[in-house]
């Protein structure tokens, strides 16, 4: 494992980070769940992101449980605020009363007094962002997280963000926006933004929720079990990649990995973790062979030659559109 500064923060995470979001609590026994995180730690990974909403809370719940024991110095844990949690209307969103009832409860479920980080999960169109930043401010002098982060926010919303979070002086040091070789939105502009602020990105689904392993195929059904069949989320996810004409550009990555002796998989996370703005990518899993294989991603190094190969293949479907960045209405709000 190798290890990176988040943006220009002093605080180092591993390049590669063990998430649980569709995982743990939902599509696998805790058993798996525990085995998965005992493996992502052989693997030499110190950083684990998660979420108070993933499987209704119990992602937390479990994650919580497994890292039980460990040094807690020796690992950055990660969480997030936004989507409901609960059935009141004030169990949801940016607000003051939801961020700090929330991070009582996600330290409870995660056995810990902190978090390395704390992540706003969406942007809040329903509460002003003073309001939100103060809150996260008060976290943060409370000793309930060191650091405090950004999902899916747009430039400007993370500019904004950025800038009263030095007046509130917390360091706002992080955004997990979405990215891989086929969802490339984040690069026009939240990248370049995140560089010139010193935010690092922590990507989710570098695997494009598994499509860039190979194990979708064109003019085929879905594997049964996997992502594609799953009813609690994933299917919804995966969907847009799911055409021929993007799964038959996903194979014709194959002969590319084998050269450089990758999986698809490992070529797909090193392939995010090439751009200079990027300091983790996360990987899921349902079993542990998967981390460990996915872990093998970290210090590959991929020649330009290769990279341009890449993208004369993928670039051609890759989603680019800077205005598919996630920004929420009031919609989430009663």
């Amino acid at each position: 494992m190798e290890y990176r500064h988040l943006g220009r923060s002093g605080l180092i995470i591993s390049e590669i980070a063990y998430g649980n979001w569709l995982t743990h609590g939902s599509q696998v026994e805790e058993e798996a769940a525990t085995a998965c995180v005992r493996a992502a730690l052989d693997a030499g990974i110190t950083t684990f992101d998660t979420a108070d909403v993933y499987a209704g809370t119990r992602a937390e719940s479990v994650l919580g449980r497994a890292l039980e024991g460990e040094r807690r110095e020796g690992l950055e844990i990660l969480t997030k605020v936004f989507w409901p949690t609960g059935p009141g209307h004030n169990d949801r969103g940016l607000s003051r009363k939801h961020i700090m009832e929330s991070i009582d409860n996600s330290l409870r479920r995660l056995r810990t007094d902190h978090v390395d980080l704390y992540q706003a999960h969406r942007f809040d169109v329903s509460t002003p962002l003073e309001e939100t930043m103060e809150a996260f401010a008060d976290v943060v002098r409370a000793g309930k997280a060191h650091y405090i982060g950004v999902s899916e926010w747009t430039a400007d919303q993370i500019r904004r963000g950025h800038a009263l979070a030095r007046e509130l002086r917390v360091p706002l040091v992080s955004s997990q926006p979405q990215y891989s070789m086929l969802y490339r939105v984040i690069e026009s502009e939240v990248i370049p933004a995140c560089e010139e602020l010193g935010i690092g990105q922590i990507v989710w689904s570098p695997i494009a929720q598994g499509v860039l392993t190979g194990k979708y195929l064109p003019g085929e059904q879905p594997p049964a079990g996997s992502r594609a069949t799953d009813d609690k989320g994933g299917a919804d996810m995966i969907g847009r990649f799911l055409r021929d004409e993007v799964l038959e550009r996903v194979a014709r990555l194959r002969p590319l990995a084998d050269e450089a002796g990758l999986s698809l998989a490992q070529l797909a996370v090193a392939w995010v973790l090439r751009q200079s703005g990027v300091s983790a990518a996360i990987v899921g899993a349902s079993r542990p062979e998967q981390v460990t294989e996915n872990a093998k991603a970290a210090g590959v190094r991929l020649d330009g030659e290769l990279l341009a190969r890449i993208d004369e293949i993928i670039a051609p479907v890759a989603v680019t559109d800077p205005l598919k960045t996630h920004e929420m209405t009031p919609a989430h709000r009663p």
